[in-house]
């Protein structure tokens, strides 16, 4: 969910946004610090300009990995960028990761820069082909529009003709891979498709990584209370988003804020029959960060194949964000491989 609020990210935050940050209070407008204007019609209008990055199919350009973008359902306008390593085996085929962008279900796109960015380093650093999907957003297409598309996304694949995909990767080796918001889709989108495994063959999910997921519940956890009116995500605007986000009338322990709802998803069993990888990656300076450990001890609970990998210190979005972290992820990521 790494919304406008992530200082690091000084290209998408303004200066007078920071000074605002700086004085927030209990009693700020979550609103006014997202950059949203709420519309009668339960649309929102986004008045941050978001910077983008072109994809890039030309193998001359100094690029970090090739790119470029295929309609997935022009009905719904819903989109998918692709990314190649410049040179790829040509005698064995790669990993495929799909990945989920964050943004608090309500901003960001496949293109935005910081997006872009992350996974022509996947691509690269971890030498697999990458489907970074451009999904519905909320509130004007409210959950579950996100996770419809990204199942629909797995369809779309197993079908297709491109040749980036047939030629060079392996459908055998499939990871779903989000970051924030991006998490928490591909955690439900390992659920729904777990569900329906004879429906996407030749795809075969080996595993998930969950990059910060985003998740809540009506309960407060210590560190949301610890980490209350933190300038990089003050828990006002993480209950500002489940807001715009969740189905109308339902609170955040609905199942797809909270995992932990009535103990876990039956559907779990079935992770732990396939044998997937699940890793979880957080840091102590996320006010995330006990959701998250929470996910794990209820993975661990039903003998899935977990790993927790929890840093001190840190923020919301450090993982893509600081390169260093993001190495961590992209060795962890080809261990699984």
């Amino acid at each position: 969910m790494s919304v406008s609020l992530r200082i690091a990210a000084t290209t998408v935050l303004s200066l007078h946004l920071l000074l605002f940050l700086v004085n927030a209070n209990s009693s700020m407008d979550p609103y006014k610090v997202l950059n949203l204007i709420l519309n009668p019609n339960g649309t929102v209008t986004r008045l941050q300009k978001i910077p983008q990055s072109p994809p890039s199919s030309n193998p001359n350009l100094s690029t970090t990995a090739l790119s470029k973008d295929l309609a997935i359902n022009q009905s719904k306008h819903t989109w998918a960028r692709i990314y190649l390593p410049h040179k790829p085996n040509s005698k064995k085929k790669l990993p495929l990761i799909i990945f989920y962008h964050g943004g608090g279900f309500i901003f960001y796109s496949a293109a935005s820069t910081y997006v872009h960015n992350f996974c022509e380093n996947i691509a690269n650093k971890t030498l697999s082909v990458v489907v970074s999907l451009d999904y519905r957003l909320a509130p004007e297409h409210r959950l579950p529009a996100a996770y419809e598309d990204s199942v629909e996304i797995l369809r779309w694949i197993r079908t297709s003709n491109d040749a980036w995909l047939t030629r060079y990767a392996d459908y055998s080796r499939c990871y779903l891979m989000g970051e924030s918001a991006g998490g928490n889709i591909a955690y439900i989108a390992g659920l729904r498709a777990a569900a329906i495994v004879d429906e996407i063959k030749p795809i075969s999910i080996k595993g998930l990584i969950l990059i910060q997921p985003f998740f809540g519940g009506t309960k407060r956890t210590p560190s949301e209370i610890r980490l209350e009116k933190d300038l990089n995500l003050p828990l006002i605007v993480t209950d500002a988003l489940w807001e715009l986000s969740l189905p109308v009338g339902v609170d955040r322990d609905y199942v797809y804020s909270n995992p932990t709802v009535n103990g876990g998803d039956k559907v779990l069993e079935k992770l732990r029959l396939f044998e997937w990888k699940v890793v979880v990656f957080g840091c102590d300076g996320d006010q995330l960060v006990d959701r998250q450990r929470g996910l794990v001890k209820l993975l661990e609970g039903k003998s899935v194949h977990v790993v927790g990998q929890f840093y001190s210190g840190g923020r919301h979005g450090i993982f893509s964000g600081d390169p260093s972290m993001s190495e961590k992820v992209f060795d962890l990521v080809k261990s699984f491989f």
